[in-house]
């Protein structure tokens, strides 16, 4: 009999879940990562947003909430505008030497077979498995007056003998670089194996050479993958902190810099929160400007 009554309970429940509508069951299965992105992603963000609206008490370090303008006007202040400029500088600087390089090693690496490619892939992914701050400490060698870098550099006489080049904006740029670079060639990589051989066929056909078939049908149709790579690369090193730490020396002030002070140097969170905003702000409207192009290139490729 208690075996009869959980068969019909079974049944019951089981009917109960075929009447639903078909889109409640879409909803069900989005509810978790809905929960997820809304305690873990926006809940933060709306907080930081009302912080920067707050006033600090500079003897008691009470944060007190109003519609207080003055953390957003701070942000003309000469310090924290250099710093925006610079890091947007060599941000832009890092992802253009990024796309020049990664180009045509993805382009190398896509027309490889067999072996050779997968060793040439391995050859971009396996260092990035390496400590994000190991890799940059280990720059600090390599820039040293003694290290190889420096050495190669005096071979060629760009650079004086035993020359530190460690601390400096170049350091800053050659860490960015070096961190970020697999960020842009794998996407490439990516777009140029969808292309259809037969395109490249066609195009041989036509009489086109290899550096006008790069030129006018490879390079079109990889720009979903510069897209990607710009986004991959351009929007973490904005707002970078551990680079100029380590390999700037905390001489060169970017907005990374500038926000962890306000936050754990000077205790200025309002001020601190304004910046990371604005910050927040700018690479949004970048990545909504940077999804519309994407959507013409897909309609158009």
């Amino acid at each position: 009999m208690a075996n009869l009554m959980k068969t019909a309970q079974t049944k019951a429940k089981a009917a109960a879940v075929r009447r639903l509508p078909p889109r409640w069951g879409g909803w069900l299965l989005a509810v978790p990562p809905m929960l997820f992105t809304l305690l873990f992603f926006l809940a933060p963000l709306v907080l930081l947003m009302i912080y920067s609206f707050g006033k600090i008490d500079i003897l008691t370090f009470e944060i007190k909430f109003g519609w207080n303008l003055g953390n957003w006007a701070a942000l003309g202040n000469g310090v924290y505008l250099s710093g925006l400029i610079r890091s947007l500088v060599l941000t832009l600087v890092s992802t253009v030497l990024c796309a020049v390089i990664g180009f045509p090693t993805a382009l190398a690496i896509s027309r490889a077979s067999g072996r050779i490619q997968t060793v040439l892939l391995l050859a971009i992914i396996v260092p990035y498995w390496i400590s994000f701050v190991v890799r940059n400490y280990a720059w600090l060698t390599l820039l040293g007056p003694r290290g190889l870098v420096t050495r190669l550099l005096t071979a060629v006489h760009l650079t004086g003998p035993g020359q530190d080049l460690r601390y400096t904006t170049g350091a800053i740029l050659v860490g960015m670089v070096s961190s970020y670079l697999p960020l842009m060639i794998l996407p490439i990589f990516v777009a140029m194996e969808r292309i259809d051989p037969a395109v490249l066929d066609a195009a041989a056909d036509l009489g086109l050479t290899a550096l006008a078939t790069v030129r006018r049908v490879i390079l079109p149709l990889s720009m979903p993958g510069f897209i990607a790579g710009i986004l991959l690369v351009g929007i973490p090193a904005t707002g970078e902190y551990t680079i100029p730490s380590i390999l700037g020396g905390g001489k060169t002030l970017m907005v990374g810099n500038i926000i962890h002070d306000q936050f754990l140097g000077v205790g200025d969170i309002p001020v601190g929160s304004a910046i990371a905003t604005a910050l927040m702000g700018l690479m949004l409207v970048l990545l909504l400007a940077t999804r519309r192009r994407v959507r013409q290139l897909e309609d158009v490729l």
